[in-house]
């Protein structure tokens, strides 16, 4: 019953005109398995004769109930096969279904026969054969096929049924050459598939056949072998250029209006992101520059300390105590830090004694001097002591002497 039922899905698939599908074939899904044929069919003449029963057709009743595996129904398609394509093999599928039990036999007409009733073929015979025998479906070729079946070979080949499409096939001189097939009751229909066939696709290249030649030409094919003149291959290499350059304008078009979307976009983000930190960029702003802002705190700030540097300080109603007055460090001379201008003369002495007191004035004035700028310079108090050297007190000691009293 299932495949029956998937035999007839099959065979209601018809390929419409404009090259679209059927919506339920597009949307029925078939369980997975692997049912491909790893060897072609054979040829009618390599097989072994049949056995010595003698040969006993079936009727449709018989055929469609089903008949032992033995016993096959042995049903005849035949054609010419030009330029094999889907068509064909949609053909063959539905006489390869019509029964449970079938043996599909193939019959392919030689090149001299149909060129005689058909007219010239793209593919000779032996490539014919050769793609009919590759078809899934198809389980024996006959080679030479007769153009009107006669008695003699539906018996050689014991033929229980000869599957055909319904349209009547006038040639050699008859309305229709299976009229007698269908009188005996041994036709089986079938249905064309539309939108597809051998001259369809010989329409195709005919019509687009400057498309064709420039597409061969320009993968190797010399115009003596497509049959091209000089003049016709010199103005197919121009216009194949020219398509060239109008490929490579369109690109440059496609790409500039990508970039110009993709600034864009850009754009509007960048917009959009301003927009959302204007506001915090406003607030910031006026949170540093504005009437309350942190600057004039640091103005003001700045203010109150530079007048508090340079305005006197008050000197205290009372000297402070023994306990409120800073620790002094261990050694420290009040000179250190502070210049204080030279002294004043001392008053007028005369004699050794006086000379003594001089001395020790300027004495002491010139070393508060050099300490002071040793301080400046970072050195220690015993380095500031050391570079007090001898000749430098002699000078001093000697300079005080020749002072006059």
């Amino acid at each position: 019953m299932e495949a029956q039922s998937s035999s007839g899905l099959l065979l209601s698939r018809k390929r419409r005109r404009d090259g679209s599908n059927d919506e339920s074939e597009r949307h029925v899904k078939i369980a997975r398995c692997t049912v491909g044929l790893t060897h072609p069919a054979p040829f009618a003449d390599e097989l072994e004769p049949a056995d010595g029963k003698p040969y006993e057709r079936v009727n449709m009743e018989e055929a469609k109930r089903g008949t032992p595996p033995d016993r096959p129904v042995r049903v005849y398609a035949d054609g010419i096969f030009d330029v094999f394509h889907s068509g064909h093999a949609r053909a063959l599928m539905q006489a390869k279904c019509l029964f449970p039990n079938t043996h599909l036999i193939v019959g392919v007409c030689s090149d001299d026969l149909t060129h005689k009733f058909k007219g010239f073929t793209v593919m000779n015979e032996d490539e014919r054969y050769d793609a009919v025998r590759h078809c899934r479906y198809v389980d024996e070729v006959v080679r030479n096929a007769p153009w009107t079946l006669t008695p003699e070979f539906l018996t050689r080949h014991r033929i229980d049924f000869v599957a055909h499409d319904d349209i009547p096939y006038s040639s050699a001189g008859s309305d229709d050459v299976y009229k007698h097939i269908k009188e005996a009751g041994m036709f089986a229909p079938t249905q064309r598939t539309e939108g597809i066939s051998t001259s369809d696709i010989i329409t195709r290249i005919v019509r687009d056949y400057d498309v064709y030649v420039r597409r061969n030409l320009q993968r190797g094919y010399t115009a003596k072998e497509l049959n091209v003149s000089f003049i016709n291959e010199k103005k197919y290499h121009l216009q194949e250029r020219v398509d060239k350059v109008k490929r490579k304008v369109r690109d440059v078009e496609e790409k500039s209006k990508e970039f110009v979307q993709k600034v864009e976009e850009k754009s509007i983000d960048l917009i959009q992101k301003w927009e959302e930190k204007s506001r915090e960029f406003i607030g910031n702003f006026l949170q540093m520059f504005g009437p309350e802002g942190a600057l004039k705190h640091m103005l003001k700030e700045g203010k109150g300390r530079m007048l508090q540097a340079i305005s006197p300080r008050h000197s205290p109603d009372s000297s402070p105590t023994r306990e409120e007055r800073s620790p002094s460090p261990t050694f420290r001379l009040p000179f250190f830090t502070k210049t204080s201008p030279p002294p004043s003369p001392p008053p007028h002495h005369s004699g050794a004694r006086g000379y003594l007191i001089r001395a020790c004035m300027v004495f002491g004035h010139l070393m508060k001097q050099h300490i002071c700028r040793r301080v400046k310079c970072g050195l220690t108090e015993r380095e500031i002591f050391q570079s007090w050297s001898e000749k430098q007190m002699k000078q001093t000691f000697f300079q005080t002497r020749e002072t006059p009293d």
